[in-house]
């Protein structure tokens, strides 16, 4: 299965050649294409592309008499995202390449780059928007996406890859895809801190007080704006939600304008968060006011670990001790069986490539025995030879073939799809069960502070618990 994107890429301010640099220095990272292993490239030089690429602009520019500018669209940067463990890195490298093909008809020059860096295997097309011959660029028309998904679905069903089934709506932008999982930004945490001081004000000047006493710092003007503590930037209160604007405030502050604000939205109602170091944050700098507000929340806090413990079943310490070992030993069974499945999926994925190179291979093998191993064969047909004899000692090493047979190509497909099946509902699974034991830790640790119990600092590694 792969989720495809499309990306203008445009000239904006800087030159033609500085931004396909940019393009290309991030796709043919060694680090993550096994150092530069992994890049492909189609009527070009990966290491000279940009310059190639700007070539053909100019070209392009002499023989039409266009320049749109910055406007300008200079190339497009195709993304394809694979599901974790269905597809190894030399497979996705070439639908890639399959797929640029088949979208620029093999007119148009571009590099591909197939990443590993991440969980998931995913590849990155930049192409040059003007066609080899440099007489019209690429036309980037409406629903080309929706063009380009089906282009990929019908390359990965030709390779016995799963695709994206009955997709719905339109999609869903990163920040609406968490909704309340999301973390709270920079202004929802401005609106809440002004939320908190603007009721005890009676003036500007008291109100701007009351802000840094929470550790905020105020640049006020013609533009105010105000930075939490911690943040990178001011955010200006002309950039708020009506009601948080400067006027808006001053309203409030003079009884002119009745408001009623928003409940601070929470990423999970039920789940217990981590109790406040006030100490440690009254070291780093923060205000007396931060210090009270940290006391209340951190009493809410409380409450609601209570909560939680009560609503779970457990009535001691060491219970809830026990619960939490159990919770991360079982997230630690569900992720070491997931990844069983996916080193058999692996293992598949291998033998059907070898299983191909030897079918491949075969022709070229039993002429080179018939010649009775003769070497300037053997040196002929190298490259063949060497593959053949690979696959057959793949398959003795890996005890592929029973009764002198191997498996056909159908029956690994439906072996590994039979595979996915069970793996999928272990994803979900899995996922509940680490929350599970996230949240029991945050108790655990919450109550070890309520309690004054000394906490056993030792924590699972990571690897253990995470896909």
């Amino acid at each position: 299965m792969a989720a495809t994107r499309l990306i203008a890429l445009h000239a904006g301010a800087g030159s033609i050649e500085s931004v396909l640099r940019r393009s290309a220095d991030y796709i043919e990272n060694g680090g993550k294409t096994r150092g530069g292993e992994l890049v492909l490239s189609h009527e070009c030089d990966p290491l000279t592309a940009p310059q190639e690429f700007a070539l053909a602009k100019r070209q392009y520019a002499v023989k039409t008499g266009r320049d749109q500018g910055g406007r300008d669209v200079i190339g497009y940067h195709l993304r394809q995202s694979f599901k974790p463990g269905e597809i190894d890195a030399e497979t996705a490298g070439k639908v890639a390449w399959d797929t640029a093909m088949a979208l620029t008809k093999g007119r148009h020059a571009f590099v591909v780059a197939v990443h590993v860096d991440k969980a998931h295997i995913h590849s990155h097309t930049v192409f040059n928007s003007t066609s080899l011959d440099c007489s019209r660029k690429f036309r980037n028309f409406k629903r080309s996406g929706l063009a380009l998904q089906k282009i990929s679905d019908t390359i990965c069903l030709s390779r016995g890859l799963s695709v994206i089934e009955s997709p719905r709506g339109k999609g869903r932008s990163y920040d609406k895809w968490l909704g309340n999982a999301k973390p709270l930004g920079n202004r929802e945490q401005l609106a809440f801190a002004i939320d908190s001081v603007l009721p005890k004000c009676k003036s500007w000047e008291g109100f701007i007080a009351e802000l840094k006493s929470l550790g905020c710092e105020a640049r006020l003007g013609a533009r105010a704006a105000v930075r939490l503590p911690g943040a990178r930037r001011f955010a200006r209160l002309s950039s708020l939600p009506a009601g948080y604007r400067e006027g808006d405030l001053r309203a409030r502050l003079s009884g002119e304008m009745k408001f009623e604000p928003k409940p601070l939205r929470e990423t999970n109602a039920k789940a217990p968060r981590l109790l406040i170091d006030i100490q440690a944050k009254m070291r780093e700098g923060y205000g007396k006011g931060f210090g009270q507000w940290a006391k209340v929340e951190n009493v809410k806090r409380m409450a609601k670990t209570l909560i939680y413990v009560q609503e779970s079943g457990i009535d001691s310490y060491e219970e809830l001790e026990r619960k939490c070992s159990d919770a991360c030993g079982g997230a630690a069974a569900v992720r070491r069986r997931i990844r069983e499945l996916e080193i058999r999926q692996g293992e598949i994925n291998g033998l059907q490539k070898q299983i191909g190179t030897y079918g491949k291979t075969l022709s070229a093998y039993s002429a080179y025995k018939r010649s009775g191993w003769d070497k300037d064969f053997f040196e002929a047909n190298r490259a063949d030879i060497v593959l053949h004899k690979a696959a057959k000692k793949y398959f003795g090493e890996h005890g592929s073939a029973k009764n002198g047979k191997l498996p056909s190509i159908s029956q690994l497909r439906e072996q590994w799809a039979e595979l996915e099946k069970q793996k999928r509902p272990l994803y979900s699974e899995y996922k509940a069960a680490n929350q599970k034991f996230k949240d029991l830790c945050s108790a655990k640790s919450n109550a070890a502070r309520m309690l004054g119990v000394e906490q056993n600092r030792e924590r699972p590694r990571r690897s253990e618990l995470e896909i």
